[in-house]
């Protein structure tokens, strides 16, 4: 049935169930499971978050702020990791940046993965209300078959 799953996780309730689901499938089909975690980019008006000027950072705090979130990312997707049974799967662990629909899109793409499983809600549930969820984003693009767990 599936040969290959694709498994964005933030480290969120929703996406430690969409693994257990994706797990459960790829059992049933001898699939493999690339675990995904996007880590954004910072802003690049930032200071205006923080009460500041527009632009108070170098590109050096750019960068550091950058890598702090990627280890935020890679510690999000150890706890997913650490919260389901992987055992005799075959998983890949994958950290990219960007925009996490984006991101989600392009790898699924660029893998030809048959399957995304993903968890309906995230870490940002206040940001994805205000400006549409990044699984409601996914499943209307996707070119594969996109499975939401709640």
């Amino acid at each position: 049935m599936y040969q290959s799953i694709l498994v964005p996780v933030d480290g969120s309730e929703h996406s430690a169930k969409a693994l257990g689901v994706a797990a459960q499938l790829a059992r049933g089909s001898s699939a493999s499971l690339i675990l995904l975690t996007v880590a954004e980019y910072p802003p690049g008006n930032m200071g205006l978050f923080t009460g500041g000027m527009p632009e108070p950072f170098t590109a050096d705090n750019w960068n550091d702020i950058a890598d702090s979130l990627k280890a935020d990312a890679d510690d999000a997707l150890q706890k997913v990791r650490d919260a389901v049974d992987l055992s005799g799967l075959e998983v890949e662990t994958v950290v990219r940046q960007g925009t996490p629909a984006e991101a989600i899109l392009h790898e699924a793409s660029r893998r030809g993965v048959d399957a995304i499983v993903m968890g309906s809600r995230g870490v940002s549930d206040m940001h994805g209300m205000i400006f549409g969820s990044t699984s409601h984003k996914v499943s209307h693009v996707a070119e594969c078959s996109v499975i939401t767990v709640a």
